[in-house]
């Protein structure tokens, strides 16, 4: 046998010792245990905040118990404990796995909620993308259509308007944008989508002071008039309203609603 020969033929021997050792250590590790063991180490774990143990436990206890009442438990709590670990990815799929499996199930509005606060939780400044944001506002809805009277609908309800004010801070951010750059047209845009749709949001009484700036660009008078008297009607002690009047009053205008106007049909239909 040449030396190329032996040295292949040791290594085959070598990894088949090797293949061999992990077999029987893998053999080793598995123990089957009852699945009430097994269910309060993963809830023992997850006490402890050790949420990474505790969710490879529930996920044990399912491979080990597929069949029991356990195992169902235990796929939202698999997806309970990602999220208490802030792996928001990997509980939305751990949620959506279990509703998939048991959409009749009394706690499936929890696996929604969770679905959608995961989302929530990674919600970043105006400055960035706000897809992550238009997610939760989809998921805190859905929560809100489909378990109205739940527990969750009110904690998504208290959300949802968080989540759209930051929606309308990012259309605020645009607009201030284009405002600086003269685009006048682009900035009106985004001012005007902040009135038709996140009408309840704090961002309202800036987004009609800024939409008389621009109308007054615009040389859209009768616009800008109208803008400063609905923002002077609903938010009469707004320091945007104050900066409003005294834009118009330096062009010798007053505030005077025209209600043929597009921000007075926006308001009369919300309000």
């Amino acid at each position: 046998m040449t030396g190329r020969l032996r040295i292949a033929a040791v290594v085959v021997v070598l990894a088949a010792a090797v293949a061999g050792c992990n077999s029987a250590r893998n053999e080793a590790a598995y123990v089957e245990r009852p699945v009430e063991e097994l269910y309060n180490q993963a809830m023992d774990n997850l006490v402890g905040g050790d949420y990474a143990t505790a969710a490879q436990n529930f996920d044990e206890v399912e491979r080990q118990h597929p069949y029991s009442i356990w195992a169902t438990r235990a796929q939202l709590m698999t997806a309970f404990s990602h999220y208490q670990a802030n792996k928001f990815d990997d509980a939305v799929i751990a949620a959506q796995r279990y509703i998939q499996l048991h959409p009749g199930s009394d706690d499936v509005a929890y696996a929604y909620y969770l679905i959608a606060v995961s989302y929530y939780e990674q919600i970043v400044d105006v400055g960035r993308d706000q897809k992550l944001t238009e997610l939760a506002l989809n998921g805190l809805d859905d929560v809100m259509r489909r378990f109205p009277e739940s527990e969750y609908a009110r904690d998504a309800r208290l959300k949802i308007d968080l989540t759209r004010d930051h929606l309308a801070g990012k259309e605020m951010e645009i607009g201030r944008y284009y405002q600086r750059r003269r685009e006048e047209l682009a900035a009106l845009n985004r001012f005007k989508q902040v009135i038709v749709d996140y009408q309840t949001t704090t961002h309202v009484p800036e987004a009609l002071h800024r939409l008389t700036e621009v109308y007054l660009a615009l040389g859209l008078q009768s616009e800008a008039q109208s803008a400063a008297a609905v923002l002077g009607f609903n938010y009469p002690g707004s320091e945007w309203y104050g900066d409003a009047y005294r834009l118009l009053r330096g062009e010798n205008l007053e505030p005077v609603e025209d209600e043929g106007s597009f921000i007075s049909r926006t308001f009369r239909r919300v309000f």
